[in-house]
């Protein structure tokens, strides 16, 4: 389910000529008790409001004044959301005989022409007021304050987000919160202004408009509805945009070590975080634990609990990495076996997360595995799935796919292997570079099509380090793993990080560290397995020096470029014991 509240106008919309009619009140009652949020945002006072409504209390909250109060109907408490309004105004529109004029506990209301009057006094007395209009009535509010701004105060009462919510209206001040929301839709008899504007034009006039609102979102038909302005930017193909749908999105991301698919994920991500959709990453390798704008759980020395992370995620600001650098290899499988259906009842409960991107993902979902406990992408809002290795990812994971990115050299060949494990035929690839920039661009495949289409990435404005942490302290994967072996093969060390690195190079004699270093395997290593170019090509500069030299300037180089842990050893300048 993609919409979890409704937010309604009242009058022109949920109500005509004050009244609500009993099928509107019977479809609101359907939605309720079908778990939906209901939210009235009206610019009528409060005691107005609650002499005209008598079902007031089918609401689980209420933003009256047009914004400016927040009422909850179970409590029967109001709280202000801005500050009252000026007295000296009141006095003088009074004085002036402005009628009729309401005054609540934010909002002064009239109607036109009385707006002449209104604008003359603010400039007279030197106030900060706004003035909005709302089919001739004429409401003064302090700046800012709107139906979008008490909207946001309801949802974060109710811990909701504005991509769960479906917004119906009917006139100019609803422009504000049925922009704000996933969804805006507009009755009937709404404004042409709000008809145009809107993503959804409903057939039937006010309560009745309502009603049918209700059906489409009961039977999920309103799930397919397209938002255009929410689409989420990838990149370009000549002219045109390339975009994705923020919702039952099934994404997988493919390519070699290195290729670029962090590329493509740190971009999607930063647009969707940007936009405030809530996203969840599973990071098995420490991939993430410096990104900005996100909330890190976990480290090299401690794995998140399910409960932690799922406490944190009830507030639908909080964007969250799961750091599982500290669980083994084998236990990952079980943990997020264990994750994702809560994942998906935390969904179905609150509407969000709405994205789960899953770092390696063959570490989580391995081929052996045959069953997952979900259906669709959409159980989760949308998944993104990142691997190395797409054979190596279980069926039951890749049938929740609807589209491949497939990055770095051999794209065809990618995009063939993913086909291939989930029984489809392998797509041809329509370039969109030039010739000798084919190789390097990614292609996009929507599952079952016949092509897929390659396009230019708009980057992210803002360049992460990758690996870091990992490369520096964490544990990599066996085949990422460098290993001193030797020129007869009579050694095995494994260097499971950087540090592992430096202190087996301090180690071995200078036989296999010469035999290594004639071979280019350490920089071959760090560029290949690492993804690190610039730092390789440094080290390429140093594997014609002596083995003595070589070792200590290989080893600052990767102290300069990587935030070791603070041990001492033989290449460290300020140790005691250097000679």
């Amino acid at each position: 389910m993609r919409f979890h509240v409704l937010a309604c106008d009242y009058d022109g919309t949920l109500a005509s000529g004050g009244v609500i009619a009993d099928d509107t009140v019977q479809a609101l009652e359907r939605l309720s008790r079908a778990g939906v949020k209901l939210l009235l945002v009206t610019g009528r006072e409060l005691d107005d409001l609650l002499d005209v409504c008598p079902q007031i209390a089918l609401f689980d909250l209420v933003v009256a004044e047009n914004g400016g109060l927040l009422y909850d109907p179970a409590q029967r408490e109001a709280e202000p959301l801005a500050d009252p309004p000026p007295p000296e105004l009141v006095e003088r529109l009074q004085r002036e005989g402005a009628e009729p004029l309401g005054v609540g506990r934010v909002l002064i209301a009239t109607r036109q022409p009385h707006d002449v009057q209104v604008l003359e006094a603010i400039r007279d007395l030197g106030l900060e007021r706004q003035v909005i209009y709302n089919k001739g009535a004429v409401m003064v509010l302090p700046p800012g304050v709107n139906k979008a701004t008490g909207l946001a105060a309801a949802l974060d009462r109710l811990d909701a987000s504005q991509h769960s919510v479906v917004a119906v209206g009917d006139a100019e001040n609803d422009h504000a919160f049925l922009t704000a929301a996933e969804c805006g839709a507009a009755v009937a008899n709404a404004l042409p202004a709000l008809k145009k504007a809107c993503d959804l034009r409903l057939e039937g006039r006010n309560g009745t408009g309502v009603a049918e609102l209700a059906a489409l979102l009961l039977s999920g038909e309103l799930d397919a509805v397209e938002v255009p302005r929410h689409h989420v930017l990838l990149g370009r193909r000549g002219e045109e945009e390339v975009r994705l749908p923020p919702y039952r999105v099934g994404l997988l991301v493919a390519g070699p070590s290195g290729s670029g698919k962090s590329t493509v994920t740190t971009a999607l991500l930063e647009r969707l975080v940007a936009a405030a959709y809530q996203c969840v990453i599973v990071d098995p390798e420490g991939d993430y634990a410096d990104y900005p704008d996100l909330t890190v759980l976990g480290d090299p020395d401690r794995v998140p609990g399910i409960e932690e992370v799922l406490n944190v995620l009830r507030q639908p600001s909080h964007s969250v990495v799961i750091n599982l650098i500290g669980l083994q290899l084998r236990d990952r499988p079980a943990y997020f076996a264990e994750l994702l259906p809560r994942l998906a009842s935390l969904r179905a409960a609150l509407g969000h997360p709405h994205w789960l991107i899953l770092d390696e993902t063959h570490h989580l979902m391995p081929a052996e595995l045959r069953q997952i406990p979900i259906n669709e992408a959409a159980d989760v809002g949308s998944l993104v799935m990142i691997t190395v290795h797409p054979d190596a990812v279980s069926p039951a994971a890749l049938r929740l796919m609807t589209s491949a990115i497939a990055v770095g050299a051999g794209v065809a060949d990618t995009l063939a292997a993913i086909a291939q494990a989930d029984g489809h035929e392998a797509p041809h690839v329509e370039s969109n570079a030039s010739a000798g920039e084919t190789e390097r661009e990614p292609a996009l495949w929507p599952v079952g099509s016949p092509t897929a289409q390659g396009f230019t990435l708009t980057p992210a404005r803002a360049e992460r380090t990758r690996h870091r942490r990992k490369y520096a302290a964490g544990t990599m994967s066996k085949d990422k793993s460098f290993y001193f072996t030797g020129p007869d093969d009579r050694l095995h060390l494994r260097a499971r990080n950087l540090h592992t690195f430096v202190e087996l190079a301090e180690g071995v004699d200078d036989e296999t560290w010469q035999h290594h270093l004639s071979r280019g395997d350490y920089s071959a290593w760090i560029r290949d397995r690492l993804g690190d170019a610039e730092l390789a090509e440094q080290v390429a500069g140093l594997e014609k020096d002596t083995a003595e030299d070589s070792r200590r300037r290989v080893a600052d180089l990767i102290n300069e470029r990587y935030t070791l842990p603070a041990e001492p050893t033989e290449f460290d300048p300020d140790h005691d014991d250097h000679p």
